[in-house]
């Protein structure tokens, strides 16, 4: 199998259009997850010919960049993407937060040094701040802290992942060309980076990883109104109200358009998020060997029709993301 790859913006690495999204294999807000499983996941991307893999510190405070790391070393020419929490431990940034607060530059710095020794590796691909705000731009000293990094070699590339649902907090970023890569939600119902963010990405050459493109597992058709996660699982809260209900109709919608069944819903959507132009990549959570081979024969250059897409457009869901029960 060749996967298809793509370029990550003017950072020039070919990476994979299918990616490894390293969060479900942290063992902490995701429960279930086991370290002999996940390897096993990890190394079976490699394999398959999958180059970017996707962690953060804050996944399972570094157990995640330690199995990463693990078979990153093993491989070459796989790419490794982390993220730096904020130092106020704020999640998502909040809109009076300043950048001091958030990311002064020491902290910048040894949290991608302590993230270098949890890999095992001697520089980071592309080092992300996990959240974000543009009002940070020209405040604190955090880009001083990246220009440093890249001079001492400890990572190659910088971008940022935005606050979940808050695309447009991003296009200033992009539009002054202080970030290389962006990392954001897409997918069918979360449609808002069409709206500016995904545009300013292409014009300024800004590489696009997108997670949560089957929107925490909506849309792979598996969450019914009986669906139940563990206690202390954070979906509980992602789902909760009268979510899991509401979902159904929305699902039998789009199967209804497009004629398929609920079993091609996951490949569809999955699709549906690499027919936009600038995507460079998607990562997937994939925390067994059955889920990497299903999502990897999808890393083939092909995305949806276009008059699929368009019909995809039709399905935005705009939702109260932070209380399902409102």
């Amino acid at each position: 199998m060749t996967l298809h790859k793509r370029t990550l913006g003017r950072t020039g690495l070919q990476v994979t259009e299918i990616g490894y999204g390293a969060w479900g294999i942290g063992a902490d807000a995701w429960k279930g997850a086991q370290d002999d499983e996940s390897l096993e996941a990890l190394r079976r991307y490699v394999e398959l010919g999958g180059n970017f893999i996707d962690t953060a510190m804050g996944y399972g405070d570094g157990h995640s960049e330690r199995l990463v790391g693990q078979v990153a070393r093993e491989h070459e020419g796989v790419y490794v993407a982390t993220k730096i929490s904020p130092k106020n431990g704020q999640w998502p940034a909040a809109p009076e937060t300043t950048a001091e607060q958030a990311f002064p530059a020491d902290h910048v710095i040894r949290c991608t040094e302590a993230s270098l020794e949890r890999l095992g590796l001697p520089t980071i691909d592309v080092q992300q701040l996990h959240v974000w705000n543009d009002s940070w731009l020209g405040q604190g000293d955090w880009q001083d802290a990246v220009a440093q990094l890249k001079r001492d070699g400890k990572i190659r590339h910088f971008g940022i992942s935005i606050n979940d649902h808050q695309p447009d907090n991003a296009v200033r970023a992009v539009e002054e060309g202080v970030v290389e890569t962006v990392q954001v939600i897409y997918n069918v119902f979360d449609q808002s980076p069409q709206d500016r963010l995904l545009d300013a990405c292409r014009a300024n050459g800004v590489g696009v990883i997108v997670r949560v493109a089957l929107d925490e597992g909506s849309l792979t058709g598996n969450i019914t109104p009986g669906t139940t996660f563990p206690e202390g699982d954070w979906r509980n809260n992602y789902f909760g109200g009268d979510r899991k209900v509401e979902l159904q109709s929305h699902l039998r919608a789009i199967e209804q358009e497009l004629g398929i069944t609920t079993a091609q819903l996951p490949e569809t959507t999955l699709r549906f998020v690499l027919s936009h132009p600038a995507v460079s990549t998607v990562i997937v959570g994939m925390r067994s060997v059955r889920n990497v081979e299903r999502n990897a024969a999808l890393a083939d250059g092909r995305g949806l029709p276009a008059e699929q897409v368009a019909r995809l457009y039709g399905h935005r869901w705009d939702r109260n993301w932070y209380n399902p029960a409102e």
